[in-house]
């Protein structure tokens, strides 16, 4: 199963890169808007309906909250360097040179999330149902990401070869994050990984709830990007 998942993560990067290779600017910038709309409900939900309440369940310590405020400002700090690409911010630049702080921020926060999909083989209580629905969240955020940063490579001068070998390289960030998790699971307990699930929780709530705040123009949502928030949220709680 930790194969597919790898393949899943790995596949969902690259389908990215494929999008920006077989559509133009216009039907990029509205396709990443549903999306990140989407995925921006998906992990809203997911926080609140599923992750928070078995937080706080296995937790008799309630400072599990401040680890949820600390991954918050995790995120927060990240995006200083990142320049919002988390949630579709593309600031183009011709420097024909790698971005690398860029690089190195969204590449702390896809292994800093992939830990907690070592969870199952690290405790019974982190379930089967648990692990998929990270999964998904991280699948569904990760492809208009990747969308994203492959657009913004092009558009910075970057050959088209030094841009897949950067995508592939953050391709590889959540599964390295998983198998860390994984292989190190003689040092992580149980209340490590609860620790570590909360702080992506709350670099969850930082980009979802930014995700949806930006998603009204002028003060008025557009319907297909509302739509596609009710939907993310409704599969969200569906699977919860």
């Amino acid at each position: 199963m930790d194969f597919f998942n790898i393949f899943l993560l790995i596949f969902a990067v690259f389908l990215g890169g494929i999008i920006v290779l077989i559509m133009d600017g216009l039907k990029q910038k509205k396709l990443i808007k549903i999306m990140l709309a989407f995925s921006g409900g998906f992990l809203l939900s997911i926080a609140f309906v599923h992750f928070l309440p078995e937080l706080y369940e296995s937790e008799s310590n309630y400072s599990i909250g401040l680890f949820i405020l600390i991954g918050f400002l995790i995120q927060l700090f990240l995006e200083y360097f990142s320049g919002g690409i988390e949630h579709g911010h593309i600031h183009v630049h011709k420097y024909n040179k790698i971005p690398w702080a860029l690089f190195i921020s969204l590449s702390i926060h896809s292994f800093i999330e992939g830990i907690p999909l070592a969870g199952g083989d690290i405790h019974a209580h982190h379930n089967h149902m648990s692990g998929q629905s990270l999964l998904l969240g991280i699948l569904f955020h990760q492809t208009p990401v990747a969308i994203a940063l492959m657009t913004l490579l092009k558009g910075s001068g970057i050959t088209n070869k030094k841009s897949w070998i950067i995508l592939m390289s953050f391709a590889l960030m959540t599964p390295l994050g998983l198998l860390f998790g994984k292989f190190a699971h003689e040092a992580i307990d149980l209340l490590s990984m609860n620790v570590l699930l909360a702080i992506v929780v709350g670099m969850f709530l930082h980009i979802s709830t930014t995700i949806i705040f930006e998603a009204s123009e002028n003060h008025r949502f557009n319907l297909m990007k509302l739509i596609s928030i009710i939907v993310g949220v409704a599969l969200a709680v569906v699977i919860a």
